[in-house]
């Protein structure tokens, strides 16, 4: 394991997932300190954000090869193809409470609404004038 970029708890405390520079994520056991089930690899660049659905069963991960990712807590394996279309490094991600949406800000200075049941974004991006370093909804 390379170094460790971001980290995110699971709404109930006992999983933190990590992102790391070796391009791979890991869910650890909060009581035990142990890795839980397979890595997860699929990005190809850097993951620099990484959060938990509200019911903690879907994971996305942001990553310097610009793409987004979804996956099962479960299994550890990807749900559906990653996620496309900012221009730049995605470095925040956040689920909407409900856990059907996700938000990312990247590098390119946009954030984006994402349908996670369609892999769709929803709507023209939200263009700011600088790289986008944090989202969250409320």
């Amino acid at each position: 394991m390379d170094h460790v970029s971001c980290l995110a708890f699971s709404r109930d405390g006992k999983i933190i997932a990590s992102g790391s520079y070796d391009t791979t994520i890991r869910l650890w056991d909060v009581d035990t300190g142990l890795q839980i089930g397979p890595v997860l690899n699929g990005h190809t660049h850097w993951i620099y954000a990484i959060g938990f659905s509200s019911d903690g069963r879907r994971l996305a991960s942001g990553s310097e090869d610009k793409t987004i990712r979804l996956w099962n807590v479960e299994t550890g394996f990807p749900i559906g193809s990653p996620l496309e279309g900012h221009t730049a490094p995605v470095i925040s991600i956040a689920f909407l409470s409900y856990g059907k949406l996700i938000i990312s800000g990247a590098l390119d200075g946009t954030i984006r609404v994402w349908d996670i049941e369609t892999g769709q974004q929803i709507g023209d991006p939200f263009v700011h004038n600088a790289s986008v370093s944090a989202v969250a909804f409320s």
